[in-house]
């Protein structure tokens, strides 16, 4: 382990105060130093003080990058040069350097030389916020970054950051996290495939139908998966006795996301008549006491297929397999909703082809 003293001398300082937090107490003006746990000050160490030059984005074998300083295989200030004081095991992360001055002036030495190579170089930072005047380097909200990796999914291939536009340039990073790494980026805001919200203002006709499409499907899905989740809780019979029943639904309860509690509220009608502003998880388990065997077995159902999804996906997928196994037609349910939702949106479209009458002959109508 390192310790403190082994330091150079403005590092011990900085450790130093790493050791400590400043606490104010009620009514006290001058801050109580309280002493940290030995933890933070190896944080502070392992962040601060030994990089990992296998992740360095420099030629570590270069001497002339900063001529003073050599090159790092032959450095004494890097662990694996020192090991009678870290050991002969430099586990995972490998080699480390213990001079940031040293590894910071020779990633500003990279950048420079990089930046020299090929003047056309796009320099971003990894920070939000707003371009400082006369700087050459981007801030996040400024470009998109191309991801390198492949999409693990079919949905994921189509998201601007794994498409390669006609834009798109190489560019190093000058300020941030991971200086002097190089990325793919598009910084031309004219892009229809990174800037695509700024192509399509909210105006537009077309964008707006889109909207309203994927509104009405997602409404759609919406109310068809909890007629589904309905039928196949109501197809759930009766086997445990109801101090079991309650056993399994108080504790299946306690541990659903509270997002999920509406939906099981509004499957059973559970608080409509309770206005005393009760806690969900009370309302819920004063409603399974009262109900039936019948009736918290259905809600039992509906809680695991809830419980069993973490994501959308997930979700339909449970709910599916759910509905397969009470044999519940979903085709039927489907196809009823999807009449309720046309029959609304036909009747809202009569409603707004209807001129309105105006008002002095309706009132003359009225009086005659």
């Amino acid at each position: 382990m390192l310790a403190g003293l082994e330091l150079p001398a403005d590092q011990q300082e900085q450790a130093l105060a790493a050791c400590f937090k400043e606490a104010y107490n009620s009514g006290g003006a001058t801050p109580a130093r309280i002493l940290l746990p030995v933890r933070n000050l190896q944080f502070w160490i392992e962040t601060n003080v030994l990089l990992i030059l296998k992740d360095a984005p420099f030629d570590k074998r270069d001497a002339q990058l900063v001529p003073t300083a050599g090159n790092c295989a032959d450095c004494p200030k890097r662990t694996g040069h020192n090991k009678l004081l870290f050991g002969d095991d430099l586990g995972k992360q490998g080699d480390q350097c213990t001079d940031p001055r040293c590894y910071n002036a020779k990633l500003s030495a990279h950048v420079a030389k990089a930046v020299a190579a090929k003047p056309n170089l796009v320099q971003i930072s990894t920070a939000y916020g707003g371009q400082k005047e006369g700087s050459p380097v981007l801030p996040r909200n400024k470009y998109t970054a191309i991801r390198d990796d492949k999409p693990q999914k079919k949905e994921d291939a189509q998201r601007p950051e794994f498409k390669v536009c006609k834009y798109a340039a190489d560019a190093i990073i000058t300020e941030g996290s991971d200086i002097g790494t190089i990325h793919k980026v598009c910084a031309n805001p004219d892009c229809p495939i990174h800037h695509a919200s700024k192509q399509r203002p909210a105006t537009d006709a077309a964008f707006k139908d889109e909207q309203e499409k994927r509104r009405c499907e997602e409404a759609i899905a919406q109310a068809t998966g909890l007629r589904v989740l309905k039928a196949t809780s109501d197809a759930v019979p009766v086997r445990l006795m109801k101090r079991d029943l309650l056993f399994i639904g108080e504790r299946l309860a306690a541990a659903l996301d509270e997002r999920r509690l509406p939906i099981i509220f509004r499957l059973h009608g559970i608080g409509k008549a309770n206005g005393n502003g009760e806690a969900p998880a009370k309302l819920l388990a004063s409603f399974l006491h009262k109900a039936d065997e019948s009736t918290i077995g259905r809600v039992l159902v509906a809680i695991t297929v809830l419980q069993s999804a973490h994501n959308p996906n997930e979700s339909a997928k449970a709910l599916r397999e759910a509905a397969e196994f009470y044999k519940v037609d979903v085709a039927a349910i489907t196809a009823k909703v999807k009449q309720e939702f046309a029959a609304k949106e036909k009747a809202k479209t009569a409603k707004k082809a209807t001129p309105k009458q105006p008002a002095k002959i309706a009132k003359k109508a009225v009086s005659a």
